[in-house]
């Protein structure tokens, strides 16, 4: 679908040219997306056997609008909500907090001290793009990391994944990437990068956390650029404490500390979806499908080929109903 819609997508599209490509793509099939509306509450109706999803839009003032259908696809994803992390002295903290989500540009920090707490992909890259506008990144690192060549062998480093695992078990093509890994950019460990003993995909296959497809930040980071600093102990002020007792003052302090589902939140539903985490209670490829026609697409912490193979399930199962009542997917609206 990519290859039709943009012959010449680049492997590492930017910003724009990914909400370009997500336009083209309603243009295409006729999505007519309602945007800036907050799903308040959706629940099943047993007496018209539909689903009934209320929304509200933004604002004051905002309207609510109800829909009603025989399907319910929840693809709100693992990233609907920040995750705010408790560290004491947070709330009291001087300068500025800002988590990921909000950030826009280094420019605004030229010549301060920021912090950044978390080393996952989006830590990673605001430390470039702050230590990019002149101003002093450090980086919290809370727990061990992988962290990858962008690029190996002339190849990108997720395509190449994908290749070998076609030929080889998962075990083997971390031992590899590790190895390349190790040939580039050397012992991440001595400069407080420790790698976690499960390798990069297998650890992605378990828990959902992804690698980290290095951009240029260790480069900074080896060169003394970006500072790596343990986990935060306190904060008061503008002084934050750190485990190994150090302390330091900082101007800003950027959360990079991730996101979480919030179907609980609006849901009325407790049987396909954890309360817990907001996922699906049965593992990948099994929890994509609920009862009375509740489906779930892009929480199955396997990426965008998680969610391709959801979608997919999803539309074979609403097509072979569709057929079953007589119906055809060309006269769905």
């Amino acid at each position: 679908m990519i290859c039709s819609l943009w012959p010449y997508y680049p492997v590492y599209p930017s910003k724009k040219e990914f909400v370009a490509y997500l336009e083209k793509y309603a243009a295409r099939f006729g999505i007519r997306p309602a945007y800036n509306h907050t799903v308040v509450c959706a629940e099943y109706d047993e007496k018209r056997l539909l689903w009934r999803v209320r929304t509200q839009a933004t604002g004051r003032m905002g309207e609510e609008v109800e829909y009603m259908s025989q399907w319910l696809v929840v693809a709100t994803g693992e990233n609907a909500e920040v995750v705010q992390p408790e560290i004491d002295g947070l709330k009291e903290f001087k300068g500025t907090v800002m988590h990921t989500s909000a950030y826009k540009t280094g420019r605004m920090f030229a010549g301060k001290r920021v912090l950044v707490v978390g080393c996952g992909n989006s830590g990673m890259e605001v430390c470039l793009d702050l230590c990019n506008n002149n101003a002093q990144p450090h980086i919290v690192v809370r727990d061990t990391v992988h962290i990858l060549p962008r690029e190996m062998l002339g190849q990108s480093t997720f395509g190449l994944s994908m290749w070998l695992l076609k030929w080889l078990p998962v075990h083997v093509v971390d031992l590899f990437l590790l190895l390349v890994a190790r040939a580039m950019l050397g012992d991440t460990a001595r400069l407080g990068l420790k790698r976690p003993t499960v390798g990069p995909l297998e650890l992605k296959s378990l828990s959902g956390k992804t690698p980290v497809l290095d951009v240029g930040t260790f480069a900074k980071i080896r060169s003394g650029d970006i500072k790596v600093r343990p986990d935060i102990k306190h904060i008061s002020g503008r002084r934050v404490e750190f485990l190994d007792t150090l302390s330091e003052d900082f101007d800003a302090i950027v959360l990079a500390t991730g996101y979480k589902s919030n179907v609980p939140f609006w849901l009325k539903d407790q049987e396909l979806f954890s309360e817990k985490d907001g996922l699906p209670r049965k593992a990948f490829p099994n929890g994509w499908k609920g009862e009375r026609g509740l489906y779930s697409v892009g929480l199955t912490r396997r990426g965008l080929m998680g969610t391709s193979l959801d979608a997919r399930r999803i539309a074979h199962d609403i097509e072979q109903q569709l057929h079953a009542e007589g119906r055809y997917p060309g006269v769905l609206l």
